[in-house]
C-alpha cells in the first residue's frame, strides 16, 4: 500500500471537524476574516444626471453633522463624505464589511429608493480601495487629470477627522490614497496641460465670443473654483472682473487679486448686466438666476448676449433662463462635451496611472495583511517567553545556586529552544501574510498555541500596539 506523502514543515491541514455544514471553515476570531472592511456608495457625473446630484449635494456647513449622522448608524465604525459638483460619495469602514448605506442616503436626503437607487454604485473591500485611489488620482473625474479633486478629497478627510468619524482605518486608507495621487502626478503626464472644470468653461466662452479681449466678467461666489476661473479669464484678455459673494470681505479679497471690483451680494441683480460672462458657483440650495432676471439683464443690455457658466451643484441658473434669446447658459453636465476633446490625449498616460494604482493596491493589501499577523506574532512570543520563565523558575529550586556562567548557559539553552519552536509558525505567518489563506493561518496558529482571549499585562499590550506601527514603518 502506498504511503501518504509526508507533510512539509509549515504545512497547514484542516480536519473535518473544524468545518461546519457545507464545509465552511469555523473561525473562532471573526475579526481576522476580512481585513478590508471598506464599503463605499455614491453617485457621480456618469451614473446620475445633474438633477439627481444636486439633490444630494451637501454644503460645507452641513458636512460635519452629516459625518456624525453616518457614524451613528449601526455597523459603521468610521465614515466620511465627499461632496463635489461631480460626485457625492460615502466611504466607510464597517464592523463586518457591509452596512446599510443606501438607507443612510434615503434618510439623509429624503429620497425614495425608486428615485435614487438606479443611479448608485457600490464598492466593497478591495474594489472600494481601488475606487478611492482612482478618485484621489483624478482618474474618475469628468476631466481626467484635473487637480481640484485631490484638494476636495483632502478637505472632506480633514472635516471628518476633526469630528472623529475618521480614525485609524480610514486614516490609513486616505493617507495612502494621497500618496498614490502624488505618485501618479509625478510619474505620469496625466496632469500635464491640466484642464479643470473652470478652464473648460473658459473654452466654451471663447467659442461663443471668439475672443475674450475686452470682455467683462462677473464672478459670483468667491470660492477656489471661482478664483481659478478668474485666473483663466484674465489670462485670456478679459478687461475687468466684478466679484460678488455673500461674505463681502471674501469678495473684496478675490477682487483685489485681479484689480477687480467687489460688489455686495444684495446689489448683484443691479450690476450683473455689466458683464458679458457670468461664472457662478455659490453653493446656494436654490437657483439665484431665474428667467425674470435674464429678461431684466437683456433689456438693460439692449439684447447684447450674456454667457452664464453655472459650475454650482445645486445649480445657480434656472433651466428656463437658457430658453431666452440672447442668454447662453451651460451647467456642469454641459461641460462634458468640451471635456471629450481632452480624453484622447490623456488615454496613454491614464493607462500608466492605472498600472500605478494596481501596484499600489496590491501593496496596500499586503500591508494590511502584514499588520494583521503582527499582533499574533507578538502574542506568540509573549506566550512562549512566559512558559520559558515559568519553567526556569520551577526547576531553579531543585538545581540550587548557579554560577553566572551556568545562568548564562541556561538562558542561552532555553532561548534557543524557544526560538526553534517559534521559527516555523512565525515563518508561516509572514509567508501567508500576502496570500489569500492569511486569515486561516492566523486563526490556526492562535488555536494551536492557545492565544485566544489571553489577558495581557500593560507592558504586553503596549508592545502589541507598538509592533504594527514598527512593522508599517519598516515597509516604507
Amino acid at each position: 500500500m502506498a504511503r501518504p506523502p509526508r507533510r512539509r514543515a509549515g504545512d497547514v491541514r484542516l480536519r473535518d471537524r473544524d468545518r461546519g455544514l457545507g464545509g465552511e471553515l469555523l473561525l473562532d476570531h471573526p475579526q481576522v476574516c476580512c481585513i478590508m472592511r471598506y464599503h463605499l456608495i455614491g453617485v457621480n457625473h456618469r451614473s446620475a444626471p445633474l438633477e439627481v446630484r444636486e439633490r444630494l449635494a451637501i454644503p460645507d456647513s452641513r458636512l460635519a453633522d452629516a459625518c456624525r449622522d453616518l457614524t451613528a448608524r449601526p455597523g459603521i465604525e468610521e465614515g466620511m463624505i465627499i461632496s463635489t459638483c461631480n460626485r457625492v460619495e460615502v466611504v466607510t469602514h464597517t464592523t463586518n464589511g457591509s452596512a446599510d448605506l443606501r438607507g443612510f442616503l434615503h434618510e439623509q436626503f429624503h429620497l425614495t429608493a425608486e428615485d435614487l437607487d438606479p443611479h448608485l454604485y457600490e464598492f466593497r473591500e478591495k474594489d472600494a480601495v481601488r475606487h478611492v485611489f482612482r478618485v484621489a488620482s483624478s482618474l474618475d473625474s469628468m476631466v481626467v487629470g484635473e487637480a481640484q479633486i485631490l484638494g476636495q478629497v483632502k478637505e472632506a478627510y480633514a472635516t471628518a477627522r476633526a469630528v472623529g468619524s475618521v480614525r485609524s482605518q480610514l486614516d490609513q486608507l486616505f493617507t495612502r490614497a494621497f500618496a498614490v495621487a502624488k505618485r501618479v502626478r509625478s510619474e505620469t503626464a496625466v496632469g500635464s496641460s491640466s484642464v479643470s472644470v473652470a478652464s473648460v468653461a473658459v473654452e466654451l466662452a471663447k467659442k461663443i465670443f471668439g475672443s475674450l479681449q475686452g470682455k467683462n466678467v462677473f464672478i459670483v461666489g468667491a470660492g477656489k473654483m471661482s478664483e481659478l476661473a478668474a485666473r483663466h479669464l484674465m489670462a485670456h484678455g478679459c478687461a475687468s472682473i466684478f466679484v460678488a459673494n455673500r461674505t463681502y470681505d471674501r469678495a473684496i479679497g478675490l477682487a483685489e487679486k485681479f484689480n477687480g471690483q467687489a460688489i455686495k451680494f444684495d446689489d448683484l441683480y443691479e450690476n450683473c448686466d455689466r458683464a458679458d460672462i457670468v461664472i457662478t458657483s455659490t453653493g446656494a440650495p436654490h437657483t439665484i438666476f431665474r428667467r425674470e432676471h435674464g429678461e431684466q439683464f437683456l433689456a438693460r443690455r439692449k439684447n447684447r448676449p450674456m454667457f452664464f457658466i453655472d459650475i454650482a451643484v445645486p445649480r445657480d441658473v434656472a433651466p428656463e433662463m437658457a430658453k431666452l434669446d440672447g442668454i447662453f447658459a451651460y451647467d456642469i453636465d454641459d461641460l462634458q462635451q468640451a471635456v471629450s476633446s481632452h480624453v484622447a490625449d490623456r488615454h496613454h498616460e491614464a493607462e500608466l496611472a492605472e498600472a500605478i494604482i494596481a501596484s499600489e493596491l496590491e501593496r496596500f493589501e499586503a500591508r494590511l495583511h502584514t499588520r494583521d499577523v503582527v499582533p499574533t506574532i507578538v502574542s506568540l512570543q509573549d506566550h512562549l517567553e512566559t512558559i520559558r520563565q515559568a519553567e526556569i523558575d520551577r526547576v531553579r529550586s531543585r538545581m540550587g545556586p548557579l554560577t553566572p556562567e551556568q545562568e548564562m548557559a541556561v538562558e542561552a539553552l532555553t532561548r534557543g529552544i524557544i526560538n526553534k519552536v517559534m521559527h516555523t509558525p512565525i515563518t508561516t505567518l509572514k509567508t501567508a501574510a500576502r496570500e489569500a489563506e492569511a486569515t486561516t493561518v492566523i486563526d490556526l496558529v492562535r488555536r494551536l498555541f492557545n492565544l485566544h482571549d489571553k489577558e495581557k499585562g500593560p507592558a504586553s499590550q503596549a508592545k502589541d500596539k507598538e509592533a504594527p506601527r514598527k512593522e508599517a514603518e519598516s515597509q516604507h
